[in-house]
């Protein structure tokens, strides 16, 4: 981003009096990670659903930054150099400030929009009129009202061409887009359910998403995809068949969206033998960047579907304000050896020191040693960094988990809409956060702004702090022999006995600890852990006397909470709201009371209290249509074979072919977690579209799946290249019901040696 607004000029803008005062303002940032040198940045201390970017001007402050636009008075008045633009809504000034950069320009300007493709036609269409056009368009799926307006706000003089990608939101904040984008020309992808919740009616929700399109010269649609539309242009499935013959991708949603690209091609004059050069170099986009675990204890960010500077300065941004500490790296691969190209580079990477930068080029590969680090690996189509980003996975079992950390924000985001804003929220991370990762999961959630973490054990917590995990954490069934580790690693331990409590207040006096916070957990109906209400005399007598304990919260378990109305749950409840406020009238200070776990949260909303406690449910697992599924489970064919009548395939001989077919062995077993009762056609994987049933028993490491319906063997090893365990076909609830068992033990079995790839 490279601005040049006085500041003058931006208050003025802003409708905010303020003193002569003399700054250039070069950039703007709301995210204090991103921040490496704060000179002449101005910060939107923004207001988030996780977070209050007030919280942070200190931090801003700390890394040179100067200039704030706050929505509370005297944010920054404990230092006296910094300046600040006190408006209503910092949002709502940012978007003032993208509208009016916006309008200095006049070349035109393309939004797209759609319930599924946006960003794949976004990028193709930039991968197309690259090649004769400068063109700046947004950065991968920056499609909110907070992306649209960073988005535009790269915009510059050079540019020929933007391309602003808009995503639908609430009632009303298309139309907030369309008057900051000011479209000239427009893609509508297509239109489906996606976010159809929000709005009333099928018609409602198309109108929003209309909106960003009324003032344009044209824009494109597919055929039969929406009614005909004034300034619409439809493109047929048979348009543009003879510039799609070198384009390789064969399924009807890619072609789809190439034809909607190509169309805008060609509205901007690009020739036929321009789009056919360029159109073989489309492929599938690695839409959001990967993150995986390394050798050597690394970090690599896999970003390497593009390298345009647009692009490489956001992925540099985003390695910052994720590194957690670590020394970062990049790797940057180009297809020839280019000192003007390189040079442009160095200045953006400059921007980000201190860095280590190595170039790849195909006759020079780099050795990399790197340890503990945070290694961006970028490069161009040709140059092939994939291969790099392969090599440095840490495992390569092939069989491997896609955490869609996108779909876990929004999940998290859906169940905080349920709640108070002042209630607190605590997400479980158990069992490896339900199969996910612990580690990874909690420094995720840290980030985003939740406040509580809760785990099961003691040495799960102990884990969390060796990665740097600083937020408060629940220790739900803290043993009396882990008690020094609790306290050496200030967990927060769940007290449900009196032996227990005499035990940790022992514990505490022997290594001096006063005020010490603890979780009271409480019998309501479980028949779990718990304190009986009998108990409470003795307990609230031994929490006044003692001086080294601190109730931080008192909670307690519903038995029932995924049925709607159940008697024995609004009993559990108010037996909760009777012992908890007992309790609370005792003791002199404040404390948080919660009882409501994933299903409680929608089903039980009214009983709050002070915190909610989130877990399996960001998974997006449950029959909910408002979440969305963030984990797959992907493998990959090992080997295809021809079977015989007669012949029998794998352990015992426990399939014998009936007739002749083609089967598939595949990578994964019953120690990865696909159970063996999973055998004979109970279950199996999809390949494409189709279902294909396991033949014979599943094996430790492996299973055969019948694939005869996918055609020859001559032909499907060039079609076959992703085998879904559970995903789009195939959710987590079905293959738990084909086990005959539940989500959480599906999640809680998915092996450690299953790499993990976490998205977005």
């Amino acid at each position: 981003m490279k601005l040049n607004y006085s500041y003058q000029e931006l208050t003025s803008l802003l409708a905010v009096e303020i003193k002569n005062h003399s700054a250039v303002i070069q950039s703007i940032e709301y995210d204090s990670r991103r921040i490496i040198n704060g000179e002449n940045v101005l910060f939107f201390a923004l207001k988030g659903a996780f977070r209050n970017g007030h919280d942070f001007i200190d931090d801003a402050y700390s890394k040179g930054v100067r200039h704030f636009v706050v929505s509370k008075k005297s944010a920054t008045a404990k230092f006296k150099d910094a300046h600040e633009i006190v408006v209503e809504d910092a949002l709502i000034a940012l978007e003032k400030l993208a509208t009016y950069h916006r309008k200095k320009f006049n070349y035109s300007v393309v939004a797209i929009t759609g319930s599924n493709g946006k960003t794949t036609v976004k990028e193709w269409l930039g991968q197309l009129l690259s090649g004769s056009k400068n063109v700046a368009r947004s950065p991968k799926s920056y499609n909110s009202v907070l992306g649209v307006a960073l988005s535009l706000l790269e915009m510059k003089p050079q540019t020929e061409i933007a391309i602003i990608e808009a995503g639908i939101g609430e009632k009303g904040t298309m139309l907030r887009k369309m008057k900051m984008i000011q479209p000239t020309h427009g893609i509508f992808t297509s239109f489906g359910k996606a976010h159809s919740e929000l709005f009333s009616s099928k018609e409602e929700h198309f109108e929003e998403k209309m909106s960003l399109f009324q003032d344009v010269e044209c824009f494109f649609y597919p055929e039969n995809a929406i009614p005909t539309c004034k300034n619409g242009k439809a493109v047929a499935e048979n348009n543009y068949s003879d510039l799609l013959k070198n384009f390789s991708l064969k399924d009807s949603a890619s072609r789809q969206n190439a034809r909607l690209a190509i169309a805008m091609c060609k509205e901007f004059g690009l020739s036929d033998d321009e789009i056919k050069d360029r159109i073989a170099d489309l492929s599938p986009l690695a839409l959001r960047l990967e993150s995986f675990d390394g050798i050597n204890g690394n970090t690599i960010l896999n970003d390497t579907y593009n390298l345009d500077l647009d692009s490489l300065e956001h992925s540099l941004s985003y390695q910052l304000a994720n590194c957690n500490g670590k020394k970062r790296v990049l790797v940057l691969g180009l297809h020839e050896k280019n000192e003007a190209r390189e040079l442009a580079i160095k200045r953006v990477v400059a921007q980000f020191e201190p860095i280590s930068l190595h170039f790849q080029f195909p006759n020079k590969k780099v050795k990399i040693d790197e340890q503990n680090s945070s290694i961006l690996i970028k490069g161009t189509r040709s140059a092939k960094m994939e291969i790099l980003a392969h090599q440095l996975k840490q495992q390569n079992h092939q069989t491997f988990l896609e955490i869609d950390l996108k779909a876990i924000r929004h999940n998290i985001n859906y169940y905080k809409s349920k709640i108070d804003d002042s209630t607190q929220l605590l997400c479980m991370v158990k069992a490896s956060s339900y199969g996910s990762d612990a580690k990874t999961m909690g420094l995720f959630l840290e980030q985003i702004g939740v406040d509580y973490l809760g785990v099961a054990y003691v040495n799960e917590g102990v884990e969390l702090r060796s990665k740097g995990v600083k937020l408060p954490i629940l220790v739900m069934n803290c043993e009396e022999n882990a008690f020094s580790e609790c306290v050496d690693n200030q967990l927060e331990p769940a007290i449900y006995s009196l032996r227990q409590l005499n035990s940790f207040i022992t514990e505490l006096i022997g290594c001096g600890k006063t005020n010490y916070p603890i979780h009271l957990k409480l019998e309501t109906g479980m028949k779990r852990l718990g304190f009986e209400e009998s108990q409470l005399p003795e307990l609230i007598g031994i929490i006044k006397g003692q001086p080294e304990i601190r109730v931080q919260s008192v909670y307690s378990h519903l038995a029932e909470s995924d049925l709607i109305d159940s008697q024995f749950t609004k009993e559990q409840i108010a037996r909760f709201e009777n012992v908890s406020s007992q309790i609370k009238e005792e003791l002199p200070y404040k404390l948080m009371r919660h009882i409501l776990n994933s299903d409680g949260i929608i089903n039980y909303a009214s009983a709050q209290f002070d915190l909610v406690r989130l877990g399996i449910g960001m998974y997006g697992v449950t029959e909910n249509e408002n979440l969305r599924q963030a984990i797959a489970w992907k493998s990959t064919v090992s080997q295809l074979k021809e079977i015989r009548k007669g012949e029998s395939v794998g352990y015992g001989r426990a399939f014998v072919a009936e007739k002749d077919m083609t089967i598939a062995v595949i990578p994964v077993g019953y120690a990865d977690g696909f159970r063996r009762s999973l055998s004979h056609g109970v279950g199996g994987v999809y390949i494409g579209n189709q279902f294909c049933p396991v033949v014979g028993n599943v094996c430790m490491d492996m299973i055969m799946v019948d694939v005869t319906e996918l055609g020859q063997i001559k032909t499907l090893e060039a079609r076959i290249n992703s085998v879904e365990i559970i995903g789009e076909h195939q959710t987590v609830a079905y293959l738990a019901s084909k086990m005959n068992t539940i989500s959480y033990e599906v999640m809680t079995s998915f092996s450690s040696r299953l790499h993990r790839i976490y998205l977005g």
